[in-house]
């Protein structure tokens, strides 16, 4: 690595007769420090005018210009303040160009913000930066950047390979009621009726076997277990999602949260007049009326929990915890890919969070699995398998292609045969379901600690537009063609609704 940093050292008032030579022939030794003999940062060339010192500091890997910088504001501080008066007003870089090495090639052209430069020559790497100021050099920003052009690199590679998939169970096969797609059937007879991208309206009959199905849950896995209810929020701010790892990389599926700017009757009195005359919301106006995003609405679940145990050492008496949340639905922009009430942008969930020491969350990562074959099998009688695929808190960084081969930490995907996109062997399953162990991602994201340990924890949850999807696609929508375990907790159906 090479590092060559032009900066400049503003001082509070002009240095007319002071000599700063002495200092800067001392500075090596502050320079070098907590680095190997030989190997700091040095001082290259330096000019004095008025109240401005102009450096030129080069480093290889230890004590790096942004950091040497730092240290001779601090000695110069020390060294003039006690004769002179003088101290340092203000940290400038004009130029700085780093030199260095990455694993692999890149398979293509990489962008970064900040970047004046950005040049390739087979592994090697020149990135350039100019007009620089105090903050950027002292939090650490261009060894963030740094980092970030070696993980720009490896994304290319992860892109190449398919996400990790592995199949460990699948059940027999079965003989379905039909090959018809369940949701365009509902809508034809108005169980269910699209209302806006991505979003639905269930009438009585789809309702009814949702909250069936939620019911199940309840009753087979949640009380099994002594699982507690809790209220998570689903609007989501950035400081969650910066500790959860969501906001490296969701942006463009998050559905954005922006406050007005005020309540005051006055600023809205044009929206307002515009709509009252024209009919129509001229959101243009609304756009200069709102603020910054604040975060968002719910796209995964648990992490707004969280903020709950942060900070916190929770005591040996209440491990395992064991929470569940169903008081909202999450929202999450699918774009091109919405289809049905498979593939939703509103969707109703249960969220199932347990947290513990490891052989704990393991334990009950077990435990949900069988639970679940249980529900499958035995009540709404499913095609279903199960695959090891890349934990889904990976997939969502950008890093495919990556498993536990021990599977103990990772993500198990529940998928359900679709019999109306085509073959078993060459149509793509709905994954209906997952089962997660995150390890220690969200206790060290956001600092939970244990009385005795480390700590773990897992998540699953349970999508009931999914549940549904899987269930019709292959029972069709005939009550007489449903499994008696479901039509038993179904009960009577609502009557359909009737349109003229």
């Amino acid at each position: 690595m090479r590092f060559i940093l032009d900066c400049t050292l503003v001082f509070n008032k002009p240095l007319e007769g002071v000599d700063v030579r002495d200092i800067l022939l001392k500075s090596s030794s502050v320079l070098e420090k907590g680095a190997p003999k030989g190997e700091g940062a040095k001082i290259e060339s330096s000019k004095l005018e008025g109240d401005r010192l102009m450096l030129r500091i080069t480093s290889g890997r230890h004590v790096r210009p942004h950091d040497a910088v730092f240290r001779m504001k601090n000695l110069l501080a020390a060294e003039l303040g006690k004769k002179h008066h003088v101290g340092v007003r203000e940290v400038r870089a004009e130029k700085y160009k780093i030199e260095f090495e990455l694993e692999k090639e890149p398979k293509k052209k990489i962008d970064i913000a900040y970047a004046k430069k950005l040049e390739f020559k087979e592994k090697n790497c020149v990135l350039e930066l100019e007009n620089l100021d105090e903050e950027f050099l002292q939090r650490n920003y261009v060894d963030r950047m740094i980092s970030l052009i070696q993980e720009k690199v490896d994304k290319q590679y992860y892109e190449g390979k398919e996400e990790h998939w592995e199949l460990i169970w699948s059940s027999e096969e079965k003989k379905h009621a039909w090959d018809k797609d369940p949701s365009l059937e509902m809508e034809k007879r108005d169980w269910i009726m699209h209302r806006g991208r991505g979003q639905w309206i269930f009438g009585p009959i789809a309702t009814k076997m949702m909250k069936t199905m939620e019911q199940i849950v309840v009753d087979e896995l949640l009380k099994p277990l002594d699982v507690d209810e809790v209220v998570i929020p689903k609007a989501v701010t950035w400081d969650v999602w910066k500790k959860s790892g969501h906001a490296k990389n969701l942006y463009g599926e998050i559905y954005y949260l922006c406050p007005p700017q005020s309540r005051d009757p006055e600023l809205w009195e044009e929206v307002i007049d515009v709509y009252k005359i024209t009919g129509e919301v001229p959101t243009e106006l609304v756009k200069e009326r709102i603020k910054e995003p604040i975060g968002g609405m719910c796209y995964a679940q648990c992490p707004p929990f969280w903020p709950y145990l942060a900070g916190k050492m929770i005591a040996e008496e209440s491990l395992p915890l064991k929470v569940f949340d169903r008081s909202g639905t999450s929202m999450r922009y699918e774009s091109g890919g919405i289809h049905g009430i498979e593939r939703v942008d509103e969707f109703h969930r249960i969220e199932f969070v347990w947290i513990g020491y490891p052989e704990q969350v393991e334990r009950l990562h077990k435990e949900i699995v069988e639970h679940y074959k249980k529900i499958f099998n035995g009540i709404l009688e499913l095609e279903w398998r199960m695959a090891f695929v890349t934990p889904w808190f990976m997939a969502q960084e950008g890093m495919v292609g990556i498993a536990d081969e021990e599977k103990k930490i990772g993500t198990i995907d529940f998928e359900a045969y679709m019999p109306y996109k085509g073959s078993r062997e060459e149509s793509e399953w709905l994954e209906f379901q997952n089962a997660s162990n995150n390890g220690d991602k969200y206790p060290k994201g956001f600092n939970v600690k244990a009385q005795g340990g480390e700590l773990y924890s897992g998540c699953t949850g349970i999508g009931l537009e999914r549940w549904l999807a899987a269930f019709t696609a292959q029972k069709g929508l005939d009550p007489e063609n449903w499994p008696k375990g479901f039509r038993k907790r179904l009960g009577e159906l609502p009557g359909e609704i009737r349109f003229l």
